[in-house]
């Protein structure tokens, strides 16, 4: 079924029923979040729509991705743990009941879950890829990041496919960061914001690594102030577990750090070298994020989003470390993960990846195919870090050209609702419908290209 107009929106028609599809933090935020909000926007909760979120196992999950999840504007949240049984049997935890229809829209896990799931429930089957377009055959429609992607399809099965845009753009336009007073709005210092990751294993290496980062730079310029903005997924405690010399990674970067309280009023780690963090608890933090200087991030969904906000960045992937990011997904992470096995198999997958380079790791760089944003890849040391990044500070015009770079690359908001537009146009005709515009299958939006797997 293609895609085509929406249909009037009939409050006197049948319920319906969205069944949400995802699994890690970086997904939750970044993809559910839009959806769901444009989902409300349109489809009003006095209109029969009901929308329940069904989480799958991640390895990179906190498991705190159902609480978030339920601070959604959503009807109902499955958690991961009861996923294997729903998938096998069609029975959830609490004995749901299901709408004689819905739709199934798949964003995050296995693609071939929300085929199986869709035709059980009956439901149409609407999925989201940012790099691979799989199970046509059995899907109504998929939305597409890019037309580049699109153009990858068999052209036989390419009408059952519209370039949307990319959902990770939608944070230009969430709502405002509150009490931003609290970091002293009117201090003229630059501010670093540190984003060292959502999910565990980038927890272990980026809190550490960071910590020493801004001792050595706080150590080059007393004036510079840092933040945290914390991960939804991640407790106050669960990060300060990280800064605890238990964590086995600490020793080579030879900084620890106490949850403490900021001369703000903030939560705060404070190094032993007396580096104040303060962090920033309430989320979304983008009006934050845009009052950074320069922030240093890991590699995932923090790149985008802070892409669409136009901060400049640096990228962190230490080498060194690359065992504990877990960066093998699939059946070949599965085999990693065997006992005796999988660590000697991990090693020679992780050899023969530097061997062959890693490309590009941000996702503005993946956008543009060159480097907007320096990327700092290999056995990195604290104080090359700090080096590179004061010398950033000090170049506005550097600064200046990252910021202009990135409002070109980043692309045009907008993407979810044109997602939810696709959902609107497979739906039966007697069912609740959105009031949008036509969707083209043969013309795409300007939308950045993505040729690269994120690692």
């Amino acid at each position: 079924m293609g895609a085509s107009a929406s249909k009037p929106l009939d409050c006197g028609s049948a319920p319906l029923d969205v069944v949400i599809l995802t699994n890690g933090p970086g997904e939750l935020m970044t993809w559910v979040t839009p959806v769901v909000t444009a989902l409300r926007r349109q489809w009003s909760a006095d209109q029969a729509v009901r929308i329940s979120v069904i989480l799958a196992p991640c390895a990179h999950a906190s498991g705190q991705e159902a609480t978030v999840a339920r601070r959604l504007p959503v009807d109902r949240v499955q958690e991961a743990s009861h996923f294997g049984a729903f998938l096998l049997w069609g029975k959830t935890a609490q004995s749901w009941q299901w709408h004689s229809q819905g739709i199934v829209l798949f964003l995050g896990g296995d693609q071939f879950a929300a085929v199986i799931i869709g035709k059980r429930l009956g439901y149409a089957i609407v999925t989201y890829a940012e790099r691979s377009v799989r199970w046509l055959r059995w899907i109504d429609h998929c939305g597409v990041v890019s037309e580049a992607l699109r153009q990858q399809v068999t052209p036989r099965l390419r009408h059952k496919v519209t370039v949307v845009g990319d959902l990770m753009v939608e944070a230009q336009g969430q709502p405002q960061t509150p009490g931003l007073a609290n970091l002293n709005e009117a201090s003229t210092a630059p501010l670093v914001g540190l984003l060292p990751g959502s999910k565990p294993l980038k927890l272990r290496l980026g809190v550490p690594l960071m910590l020493a980062i801004a001792d050595q730079l706080r150590a080059q310029c007393s004036e510079i102030k840092f933040v945290i903005p914390l991960a939804p997924t991640v407790s106050l405690e669960a990060l300060a577990a990280y800064a605890n010399p238990a964590n086995p990674l600490l020793p080579e970067t030879s900084s620890t750090a106490q949850l403490g309280e900021s001369g703000s009023g903030l939560p705060a780690l404070v190094t032993a070298q007396g580096t104040e963090i303060p962090i920033w608890t309430a989320t979304p933090a983008h009006d934050l994020l845009a009052r950074c200087r320069l922030c240093l991030t890991t590699v995932g969904a923090n790149t985008a989003e802070l892409a669409a906000l136009g901060v400049p960045m640096m990228v962190l992937l230490p080498t060194q470390y690359l065992d504990a990011l877990g960066v093998w997904d699939g059946l070949l992470g599965l085999l990693t993960r065997l006992p005796g096995l999988g660590k000697g198999l991990k090693a020679g997958l992780n050899w023969l990846l530097l061997q062959r380079g890693l490309g590009f790791t941000a996702w503005p760089n993946i956008w543009a195919e060159r480097e907007i944003v320096p990327e700092f890849v290999g056995p990195l040391q604290p104080q090359t870090v700090a080096l590179a990044a004061l010398a950033l500070l000090n170049d506005p015009e550097r600064l200046r050209q990252i910021r202009t770079d990135l409002s070109q690359v980043r692309g045009q908001p907008g993407a979810a609702q044109r997602l939810v537009d696709v959902m609107a146009s497979v739906l039966p005709a007697e069912a609740p419908s959105l009031s949008g515009l036509a969707i083209s299958t043969t013309q795409g939006i300007d939308a950045p290209s993505n040729h690269s797997n994120q690692t």
